[in-house]
């Protein structure tokens, strides 16, 4: 499949496993990949309140020294990472489904570990990314695009504006809203011609990609404070 390419009208795929409560009764349930568009990573409500944990750190409490440029380029060094026959096997499912976030995750929406090894990846990639990287504060973490990209409006640090690094939240029906996202990754670049270059985690194809995306299909960015 070419690299780089805008993917039109594309059709959601069936969720693998919904997150949260969910979880309880229908984890490892089997999914369809399409390889037209990336997987929707959706799962059971997470509240306002329930943001991510506390609020992102000021750049007075915390100091921040990771660019964008590193950031990019280490998700660009995970290109080609696939999952396996059961949508799972990833060192990003791996990494999350042990962490300190799985745990608040589970506390929050039910569920177990466990189920994590299987369930839709590409917003625990951005995760994975930020913790190698050292710039998790800036970049935030959670397993469920949704509570993640409210995470970035709560903490006035969302928007419009296709910037390098940005953290960028799609939904292929083209809805503004931040309940209807469906898809996580990292923006490359704005090619100037209503296409984004991205770096995502959990493609049509099971894979870390290099894509390009209309904007029509972009609810927002969530802006990390990176070093200069």
């Amino acid at each position: 499949m070419a690299k780089f390419r805008i993917t039109a009208a594309p059709k959601i795929n069936i969720a693998r496993a919904a997150l949260g409560a969910t979880i309880l009764a229908s984890a490892f349930t089997a999914h369809a990949t399409s390889t037209a568009v990336a997987a929707s990573d959706r799962q059971p409500v997470a509240t306002a309140a329930d943001q991510i944990g506390a609020t992102a750190p000021k750049s007075n409490e915390t100091k921040i020294n990771v660019t964008a440029d590193q950031v990019l380029a280490l998700a660009r060094s995970q290109v080609g990472v696939a999952e396996n026959a059961a949508g799972g096997g990833t060192p990003y499912q791996q990494w999350y489904a042990y962490s300190q976030r799985a745990a608040e995750t589970i506390a929050r929406d039910g569920g177990n570990r466990a189920a994590y090894l299987n369930a839709p990846w590409c917003a625990m990639f951005i995760s994975w990314i930020g913790e190698k990287t050292g710039a998790r504060p800036q970049l935030g973490w959670d397993a469920y695009t949704v509570t993640y990209a409210k995470w970035f409006r709560a903490n006035s640090r969302f928007g419009t504006s296709a910037k390098p690094g940005a953290v960028v939240f799609f939904a292929w029906s083209g809805s503004k809203d931040l309940d209807d996202i469906n898809h996580v990754g990292l923006v490359v670049k704005d090619n100037g011609d209503g296409t984004i270059s991205t770096i995502e985690g959990n493609t049509g194809n099971g894979k870390v990609e290099e894509r390009v995306r209309p904007k029509w299909q972009v609810v927002g960015y969530g802006y990390p404070e990176y070093a200069v």
